[in-house]
């Protein structure tokens, strides 16, 4: 008996025992499944069997599922353009992107929602990524920029002017009435983070410690879109500026800011503070304590996984871990994105895997190959 024969025969005998078709003909009736031709059962098996082979397949196309937490300003948003772009044409991946302030994307990381978060500001958020750390469920994965810096800023023009060189010179009535705040005219503005952001609350300490509030409004200005605008225009309109702002940043190559000093940080005072934060945070300004207030450190931007997924995923979680660019590099994207894409995120990503080639140390050749054909 040849395997067709057989197969025919288990497939009759499978109807059969299913109730649904006789095997035999009937002394008066015949079985209509047993006059079907066996090229069409051949066919049937054929479409069935290699129908499951591509399902199976495709199953396995899609076992790489990465859901990738963004923010809403531009250097977080590079990092997750350029590996998304990677991760989907490079390795196949189905990519979600979930875009937000910092405490729900990071709360959503903790709770297991988000698997990948391209660019974490480690000290702003200690109090809370540490205890997720110690339990295991998210893991640190390295450095994706090197070097960062986040500070209270004035202009140079008004910085010269008055020689502003400390958060001690700015406690003066005649120097807040420079940065009139046109919602509180009785202070100054400082232009701060964005109220989503933790270094908003951070601010907020800081102005309460170093005695600035008596002075100024912790200002927030919806969006960092919005809070570029404020500094671009100021610049523009030639009018004195008192703002937060950090790099890497587009922006930082274009103007002309003075970091105001502050007390040197300290690991001791910057815990104490971030348990303020936190406590604020939870439960609004009123829960204010004094505590200490610091500058913040500069320091080097990571990469942060679910534990979970990196098990599920080591090739994905191995680019990862070797992903890093220079912060210079990521300015020159920046501009780029600012000045020549048209606001488009994902040409700007294309944009550096075109000109830049250390890209390709960070992942097999094979990978490197599907991503450059993508482009």
């Amino acid at each position: 008996m040849s395997f067709l024969d057989l197969l025919f025969k288990i497939i009759i005998i499978k109807f059969n025992r299913r109730g649904s078709y006789q095997s035999t003909i009937d002394r008066k009736r015949t079985c209509c499944f047993c006059i079907v031709d066996r090229s069409i059962v051949t066919g049937i098996f054929a479409a069935a069997f290699f129908g499951s082979f591509i399902l199976a397949t495709n199953a396995n196309a899609g076992d790489c599922k990465a859901r990738l937490g963004d923010f809403d300003w531009s250097s977080a948003n590079i990092h997750t353009a350029i590996t998304t772009f990677i991760l989907e044409k490079g390795y196949g991946c189905e990519v979600s992107v979930t875009k937000g302030s910092t405490t729900p994307i990071m709360a959503a990381h903790y709770d297991k929602q988000l698997d990948v978060i391209t660019e974490v500001w480690y000290d702003n958020i200690i109090a809370n990524y540490e205890p997720h750390e110690k339990a295991g469920t998210i893991k640190n994965i390295g450095v994706n920029t090197p070097d960062s810096q986040q500070a209270f800023y004035v202009d140079k023009a008004t910085a010269d002017k008055y020689n502003l060189k400390s958060v001690d010179d700015m406690k003066d009535p005649k120097i807040a009435a420079l940065f009139k705040d046109p919602e509180d005219p009785s202070k100054g503005r400082m232009t701060s983070c964005i109220s989503g952001w933790t270094c908003y609350t951070v601010n907020l300490v800081k102005q309460k410690e170093y005695g600035l509030d008596e002075f100024y409004t912790n200002f927030d200005p919806g969006s960092g879109g919005a809070l570029d605008a404020a500094i671009a225009g100021a610049f523009a309109k030639k009018k004195p500026i008192f703002t937060y702002y950090w790099a890497p940043t587009g922006l930082m190559g274009k103007v002309d800011l003075v970091r105001l000093t502050e007390p040197k940080f300290d690991s001791d005072c910057w815990n104490k503070m971030s348990a303020v934060v936190e406590d604020i945070k939870a439960n609004g300004p009123d829960a204010y304590k004094k505590s200490c207030a610091c500058e913040y450190r500069d320091m080097a931007l990571t990469k942060s996984v679910l534990t979970d997924w990196a098990k599920a995923h080591p090739a994905e979680t191995a680019f990862l871990e070797k992903y890093t660019i220079p912060t210079a590099v990521v300015n020159k994207m920046l501009a780029f994105y600012e000045d020549e894409s048209d606001g488009d995120m994902e040409l700007t990503a294309k944009e550096f895997l075109k000109t830049e080639s250390m890209w390709k140390k960070w992942v097999p050749a094979d990978v490197a190959k599907k991503v450059s054909a993508a482009l």
